[in-house]
């Protein structure tokens, strides 16, 4: 086997709304990676996505029918997260054969010529099973709960035999071999707390001075920690992002800023966001009761915390008050006084007597804000958000 295809197919990517709306499941990033870049990485293998016939085949989309080859591929679903022993029974695996992990349907499927039968139909022979804790995203809130895990995974699998650059001595460090820095990092006078979980400082990634790291936590390439910021574990900030304030159990994916002072906790928040001065989210009910959070499908509990869950390209004005277990949509301008309501639509404009978002205007309002970020909209964007907006 070659190379990779994910499929969503069987993985009911609704449910994870609104990450999914932009992207395929296996690029939400949980831990220090994406979903691809794990099994990417893992495998040694290159990947592609199986057409699903929607608004997100893309470039990287194919038909397996017509783009197996003669060494034929795995086809795994996209929500699944690796681990060694998933990985162990890959390598064993022989044309026609696949992982049913706990007796659940397939997971992974080993696919050659042989096995596709018509365009839409492949036969499988044989399932092989396996039987041990399986890592599977479902809902967006398991994003943050799974977090501390797959941070200490991707930990693992990123350092492993390598040596990591020397911490400058202005640093407090607390378990000097749980924490790895990249090259190209600056980290100065800031204490870093390996001793509850590894600390991974990114490429070319700045820790700037008085900072508070308590891992496990993750700062991605280009990333930077802006002065006296507080940053407790499990925390994944992704590439070119900037962050600051008081952070906590959160996911930033990438090329977001919660520049300034203000709580996020148990949260995640997509790519191309912004968090305006002061904003802040609740995690925690004052009961301490379950908290009920939006689903395309009804309200579900997502446990006894949960903080806002924030699509791609959404943005809050300063002094936001982010209600427990809110779920901002894609390409939304969040104001208004007082708490924000717990479901915010895709294109919303303010919280208070909801507008809809002008679709040009908010096309040139991302291009502008990619723009600060030394990015530019593409045309797959350009059309993922137009079918958002018309369907959703």
């Amino acid at each position: 086997m070659n190379k990779i295809v994910f499929t969503e197919e069987f993985c009911q990517p609704e449910n994870l709304h609104p990450f999914t709306l932009t992207r395929q499941i296996q690029d939400i990033r949980v831990g220090i990676l994406t979903i691809r870049e794990k099994w990417e990485k893992i495998l040694g293998l290159p990947s592609y996505d199986r057409k699903e016939d929607d608004y997100k085949d893309l470039d990287r989309s194919v038909d397996i029918a017509k783009f197996i080859g003669d060494d034929g591929c795995f086809m795994i679903h996209g929500n699944l997260l690796p681990t060694q022993k998933i990985v162990k029974a890959i390598h064993k695996l022989k044309p026609g054969e696949f992982i049913s992990v706990n007796g659940t349907a397939g997971v992974v499927f080993c696919i050659t010529k042989k096995e596709v039968e018509e365009l839409h139909k492949i036969k499988i022979s044989r399932a092989v099973s396996l039987n041990e804790p399986v890592r599977i995203i479902r809902f967006p809130w398991e994003l943050f709960q799974l977090n501390d895990w797959a941070l200490r995974q991707d930990f693992e699998l990123l350092t492993r035999k390598r040596k990591s650059q020397p911490v400058s001595k202005t640093n407090k460090v607390i378990n000097r071999s749980g924490l790895f820095i990249e090259k190209g990092a600056k980290v100065e006078y800031s204490i870093l707390n390996a001793s509850t979980g590894p600390v991974y400082i990114g490429r070319n990634a700045e820790v700037m001075e008085g900072c508070m790291i308590r891992g496990p936590f993750s700062l991605g390439e280009n990333s930077c920690l802006k002065a006296g910021t507080k940053a407790y574990g499990a925390t994944t900030i992704g590439p070119d992002s900037m962050v600051g304030g008081e952070i906590k159990n959160s996911i930033i994916f990438g090329n977001s800023n919660k520049a300034h002072d203000g709580y996020l906790g148990d949260s995640v928040i997509g790519e191309w966001c912004n968090l305006g001065a002061g904003t802040t989210n609740s995690n925690l009910k004052n009961n301490a009761s379950p908290v009920s959070i939006w689903t395309p499908n009804g309200q579900m509990e997502a446990g006894i915390k949960c903080g806002v869950m924030m699509g791609d390209y959404s943005k809050t004005a300063i002094n936001t008050a982010i209600n427990t277990g809110t779920v901002i949509g894609v390409c939304c301008n969040v104001f208004g006084s007082g708490l924000t309501p717990k479901y915010i639509p895709n294109f919303s404009w303010g919280s208070e007597g909801i507008k809809r978002y002008d679709f040009k205007k908010a096309l040139l309002d991302i291009e502008e804000w990619k723009k600060f970020k030394s990015g530019n909209i593409n045309d797959n964007e350009k059309s993922i958000l137009k079918y958002i907006y018309k369907n959703y």
